[in-house]
């Protein structure tokens, strides 16, 4: 193949956006020491990338795991949680995984309307200023 182009590699992946996306990955992958697919024939990386995704040398769904995963910043792992195994709730209190039982002496901070109105009536607004 002496040149590739979008043509070529758009009846494996269908969007032409997700194709450049795609390929740029891949062509990062290489510079950074992937092992490449095909011969180069003395192309650049961009190309490469885009003729292995045209001879379908590398499958499309796992380029784009493999991109989804890069550029992920936190990836949780799911972990079984045990019987009888107590988790905590946001407000730091101890929660029993068993939730058959109701708990008592569960309290909220509540605030009844007229409270809410008087809160909101005692704010100050803000003075103008020439600057905004």
């Amino acid at each position: 193949m002496a040149r590739v182009t979008v043509e070529d590699c758009i009846d494996k992946v269908d969007n032409r956006f997700e194709l450049v996306l795609l390929a740029g990955h891949r062509a990062r992958q290489i510079s950074q020491g992937a092992q490449i697919t095909i011969p180069r024939d003395n192309d650049k990386n961009p190309v490469v990338a885009l003729r292995e995704i045209a001879d379908e040398t590398l499958s499309p769904d796992d380029l784009k795991e493999d991109l989804i995963h890069s550029l992920q910043k936190h990836v949780e792992v799911d972990e079984p949680e045990s019987d009888g195994q107590e988790l905590t709730d946001q407000s730091g209190a101890t929660v029993s995984a068993d939730a058959d039982e109701p708990e008592e002496n569960i309290a909220f901070d509540r605030m009844s309307e007229e409270e809410l109105l008087a809160g909101i009536e005692g704010l100050v607004p803000p003075e103008k200023s020439d600057d905004f």
